[in-house]
């Protein structure tokens, strides 16, 4: 399916914030979805569009919006009301639990020696993040690091409110993703939601691995959703199992300037594709950024459902494989594109 005509290299830093989706279809209706998504934040409240949170019905409202190039205003007052956006936090795996919102995820995993939160949420939801810690067993102080996978507000606008209720924790991005979150934070003083952004504090790379008790997490850089995202992968524990997971910090076609920056984001896609690959300690669970984007919401149903000795579903390398397959086609198109357009 092709893209809608919209100019994604030159859209708005506060609204780019585009998710893992499953399909080109679901990349192209997300990727207009957040054109203009910091000014719909901002509309008043008006009915709700959605009853609970419907993955496909959410996409369906995104494809709208890619359609006419406006959001409906409904759409805007849902994405940052509070009580339309409340989903009980859920626990994924033995060691991991839900505690985002209905349209961004946030994920909290315990380790042996505290717990490591990825993603901060926005504000006005990093009270219910803050609630859902504490509802599933969480004390603030238990928490070590905040890995935060990229410079955009929806991920990085809590890291402000959340800073000094966490003593003990040091929040991570990569240099690059700092910068852009601190530059977006600087602009979004001119809009109608303002947001701020805590000064830098560790700074990841590559190849690191981050060692908390009995789990390690690694850092992938995997730049072109920004030039600063990072992906994160660690253990997941499921009765006597350990399966390897990756948070995938966020590989929309948007925001892109050139086709290098095109050639970065393919060969993040591959990067990660090899991991589900290679044969020894594979990733093979994608814990997304956005729920909706993969049906997570509907599959937590299924992960609560399950009786004992039955697979997670969550455990799902070709699925993952799939996702990459269609990222990919769809960046060689943009790259093509980018490329006849001399940039």
């Amino acid at each position: 399916m092709s893209m809608p005509a919209i100019n994604l290299g030159r859209m708005p830093a506060v609204a780019r914030s585009l998710v893992f989706g499953r399909s080109l279809r679901n990349l192209a209706a997300l990727t207009a979805g957040c054109l203009m998504l910091g000014a719909a934040l901002a509309e008043p409240a008006t009915a709700e569009p959605f009853e609970g949170c419907p993955s496909n019905d959410i996409r369906a409202r995104f494809e709208e919006f890619g359609r006419t190039g406006k959001m409906p205003p409904d759409m805007g007052a849902w994405l940052s009301n509070p009580k339309a956006q409340y989903i009980e936090p859920w626990k994924a795996f033995d060691n991991v639990y839900y505690v985002g919102i209905c349209w961004v995820s946030a994920w909290a995993i315990r380790t042996s020696d505290g717990v490591v939160l990825i993603d901060t949420l926005h504000e006005p939801h990093v009270d219910q993040l803050i609630a859902n810690l504490r509802r599933v067993g969480v004390d603030l102080a238990e928490i070590k690091y905040v890995l935060m996978t990229h410079g955009h507000f929806d991920h990085v606008g809590g890291a402000a409110k959340l800073k000094p209720l966490l003593p003990n924790a040091k929040f991570v991005m990569t240099q690059t993703g700092w910068n852009e979150a601190i530059e977006a934070a600087k602009k979004s003083e001119a809009t109608p939601r303002p947001w701020s952004m805590i000064a830098q504090d560790v700074v990841a790379k590559g190849g690191d691995m981050i060692r908390v008790g009995d789990n390690s997490f690694g850092v992938e850089e995997t730049p072109g959703h920004t030039h600063g995202t990072a992906s994160y992968t660690y253990d997941v524990k499921d009765g006597a199992k350990t399966y390897r997971a990756i948070t995938v910090g966020g590989l929309g076609l948007n925001a892109i300037e050139n086709s290098k920056q095109v050639e970065e984001y393919i060969a993040s896609i591959d990067k990660i594709a090899e991991q589900v690959k290679r044969p020894t300690n594979p990733v093979t669970v994608h814990l997304t950024t956005h729920p909706f984007s993969n049906g997570l919401t509907e599959l937590r149903e299924k992960v609560l459902a399950r009786k004992a000795g039955e697979p997670n579903p969550l455990v799902d390398p070709k699925g993952l494989l799939e996702q990459l397959a269609y990222l990919r086609k769809g960046a060689e198109e943009r790259l093509d594109a980018e490329r006849k357009a001399g940039r």
